[in-house]
C-alpha cells in the first residue's frame, strides 16, 4: 500500500511540473536532383547535409530537413514549396538550383508568406504582404560582373561578345555586363543564347567569333556551361575569356577541359580559401566548411554551388537562434514571423562566399568581400591580385 501511495505521489508530482514541449525547427528543401539543373542541385543538396553535421540544433531544437527533388522544373519548384509549407508545416523554405525555379519558389513563399532563402542568384521579387520574406546567399550579379569588367578595362579591351543562356540566369548575366560594360566605356557587340539543353552551340559562338569582340563573355553554369569554352576552343579562339560563378565546377573542368585554361571568372572567397591572408576571416569558415562537407559526404567539396547552401544554413542558424530568443516556438505562424524579422535583421554573419548583413532594403547582404577573381589553369582556381 505504501509503494502504491508513493507511486501515485510521485505521478502527482510529475503532472504538477509545468513541461516545456520542444519541437524541431522544420526546414523545407527543395533542390535539382535530376534534370539539366542537377548539376548545380546535386552539390546544393550536398551543401546542405555540411550543414547538418556543421549546426546540428538552436537553443536545444533540432534543425530538421525535409528535401524535395524539383526536377530542374520551375513548376515542381513552386508545387513543392507549397506541399511543404501546406502539408508538412515547415518554418523555413530553402532552394533551389537554378534561377527560375527559384524564382518560381520565391513566388509561392511569398504568397504562403513564408520566409525563405534563396541558394540561386534571382531578380528583385515584391515584398508581399507583410514582407520582404526572401533573401539570398548568392552574391548580386551587378557585383560580379563588375570585377570582371574591371578587369577588361585594366587589359584596355573595348569590345565584348555574351554568349549565355536563354534564360533569367542568361538574362542577369547580360543585363550585368550591359550596365558594368556601359560604364567603362567597353561596348557589348554580340549577344548569343542557348538553352541548357542544347547540345550545339556552333552557331551562336560562329555569330559571336563574327563580331570580332576583343573578349568574350560566358553566361552558362555547371556542364551546359562548357559547351561555348570547347566550341571556341575548336575553332582556335585565342583571345580573352571571362566567365561566371557558375563555372566553378568539377563537372565543368571535367567537360570543358583544357579548352578551359586562361578563363577568368568572378566568384566567392571560398574557391581558394586557402590562398586568401590568414587575417581574412572568410578563410576559416570557408575551411571548416571543407571539413564539414568531406564529414558529411565523404569527399571533398569541388564546386561552388555547395558552399551557397551551407551559407544559407548558416543564416538560417542565426536567424534562429534570434527568433528562439524573441519567445516563438516553432511550427507556428509567429515563429515564422519572427524568423523573417530575424533574417532581415542579420549582421556580419561570416560565411563561406560573404559576410552577411541583411535588412528590409538589401536582400543580398553582401559587398566587395564576397568577390575574387580567380583564373583556370590545369583544373585548378589560382587566385588573381
Amino acid at each position: 500500500m505504501n509503494l502504491i501511495k508513493s507511486l501515485l505521489a510521485s505521478a502527482a508530482l510529475l503532472f504538477a511540473v509545468p513541461h516545456i514541449a520542444r519541437a524541431d525547427i522544420l526546414v523545407g528543401f527543395v533542390t535539382g536532383l535530376s534534370g539539366p539543373v542537377s548539376s548545380i542541385g546535386i552539390p546544393n543538396a550536398k551543401g546542405i547535409a555540411a550543414g547538418q553535421a556543421y549546426i546540428g540544433e538552436v537553443g536545444g531544437e533540432k534543425l530538421r530537413v525535409i528535401q524535395l527533388d524539383d526536377g530542374s522544373d520551375p513548376t515542381a519548384s513552386a508545387r513543392n514549396a507549397r506541399k511543404l509549407v501546406e502539408q508538412d508545416k515547415v518554418d523555413i523554405l530553402i532552394g533551389t538550383s537554378g534561377a527560375p525555379q527559384t524564382l518560381a519558389m520565391a513566388t509561392a513563399a511569398i504568397e504562403m508568406k513564408v520566409p525563405m532563402i534563396a541558394v540561386s542568384p534571382i531578380a528583385p521579387v515584391p515584398a508581399g504582404d507583410g514582407g520582404p520574406w526572401v533573401v539570398q546567399t548568392p552574391q548580386p550579379t551587378p557585383l560580379l560582373v563588375d570585377g570582371i569588367v574591371d578587369h577588361m578595362k585594366s587589359r584596355g579591351l573595348k569590345t565584348v561578345a555574351f554568349i549565355g543562356f536563354s534564360d533569367a540566369f542568361g538574362d542577369l548575366m547580360y543585363g550585368a555586363l550591359l550596365q558594368s560594360a556601359k560604364a567603362a566605356g567597353i561596348e557589348v557587340i554580340a549577344n548569343e543564347r542557348y538553352a541548357r539543353s542544347d547540345s550545339s552551340v556552333t552557331a551562336q559562338v560562329l555569330r559571336a567569333l563574327a563580331a570580332r569582340p576583343d573578349a568574350i563573355m560566358l553566361g552558362g553554369t555547371g556542364t551546359p556551361g562548357a559547351l561555348p569554352v570547347i566550341a571556341l576552343s575548336e575553332r582556335g579562339y585565342k583571345g580573352p575569356l571571362y566567365g561566371n560563378h557558375g563555372l566553378i565546377s568539377a563537372d565543368f573542368l571535367r567537360l570543358a577541359g583544357k579548352a578551359a585554361n586562361g578563363i577568368i571568372c568572378p566568384t566567392g572567397p571560398v574557391t581558394a580559401a586557402e590562398q586568401l591572408p590568414p587575417g581574412n576571416p572568410i578563410r576559416k569558415v570557408a575551411l571548416d566548411f571543407r571539413a564539414a562537407f568531406e564529414k558529411a559526404n565523404g569527399e571533398p567539396a569541388t564546386d561552388s554551388f555547395s558552399s551557397y547552401s551551407f551559407d544559407g544554413w548558416l543564416v538560417l542558424a542565426d536567424a534562429a537562434k534570434r527568433a528562439m530568443a524573441a519567445g516563438a516556438k516553432p511550427g507556428s505562424p509567429e515563429f515564422r514571423n519572427a524568423l523573417r524579422q530575424a533574417l532581415f535583421a542579420t549582421k556580419e554573419v561570416v560565411g563561406t562566399q560573404a559576410v552577411y548583413t541583411f535588412t528590409a532594403a538589401d536582400r543580398h547582404g553582401v559587398d566587395d568581400r564576397s568577390r575574387i577573381l580567380v583564373q583556370i589553369e590545369d583544373g585548378k582556381y589560382k587566385l588573381l591580385p
